[in-house]
């Protein structure tokens, strides 16, 4: 039989298939596995830049529409806590789920908003952790529309980057000239490539720069 005959064939297709099959539950699994360890190094981000600014900076705005480090570290726990809980089998706006309280934050700590912080990546991370490539197409709703679980899921790190983003952005404001920064240093991105090739780093990229941040600092 020629290979143009095998292919051709039942069983040529069926090979086919089945190899085309265990590329794309390959993609993937690829696709979850970088969601969470993107969104684990956001997590990082945010914390490294918060242990930097003291309690008054925590909770100070810039302005009366500007939300604080706290209220922004509130909202991500609500947010997460409301959208991760239950994930594919319920709402992901609960019914329990104040989200105008979120921004509010005069009877709060600054260990009650991290735990608030870190119960809500708690739940997402064992809710992705338990998503099987099988779950990717399936339907979420949140606040009664439709979206697929890969959907929900990069609208969940969009919003939650970008909150990121703002407390960085706040906590380097507050600091000043005392800041240590967290991403590769000004005139230093020619050092950060030797770096990443001297080191043979692999890792993810916002964690290997803040590795070579730390390592500048010393």
């Amino acid at each position: 039989m020629s290979n143009l005959d095998y292919f051709l064939s039942a069983k040529g297709w069926r090979q086919i298939l089945t190899k085309r099959n265990k590329v794309m539950e390959q993609i993937l699994q690829n696709f979850l596995d970088e969601s969470v360890s993107a969104l684990r190094s956001y997590k990082s981000l945010a914390e490294k830049a918060i242990e930097q600014v003291s309690d008054d900076e925590f909770f100070r705005t810039i302005d009366e529409e500007a939300n604080s480090i706290a209220a922004i570290t509130k909202h991500i726990g609500g947010n997460l806590r409301s959208r991760w809980t239950q994930f594919l089998t319920t709402d992901g706006e609960k019914p329990d789920r104040n989200r105008d309280a979120e921004f509010v934050t005069g009877a709060d700590t600054r260990e009650s908003l991290l735990k608030l912080w870190e119960d809500g990546f708690r739940i997402l991370f064992e809710s992705l952790e338990s998503l099987k490539t099988e779950d990717l197409d399936k339907i979420v709703q949140i606040r009664g529309e439709d979206f697929t679980v890969v959907k929900a899921l990069t609208r969940s790190m969009m919003h939650t980057a970008s909150h990121v983003g703002q407390i960085t952005l706040l906590a380097k404001y507050f600091r000043g000239g005392d800041w240590q920064t967290l991403s590769i240093p000004k005139n230093k991105s020619a050092e950060f490539n030797h770096f990443l090739t001297e080191n043979e780093v692999r890792e993810n990229y916002l964690e290997a720069a803040q590795a070579f941040a730390e390592k500048d600092l010393k």
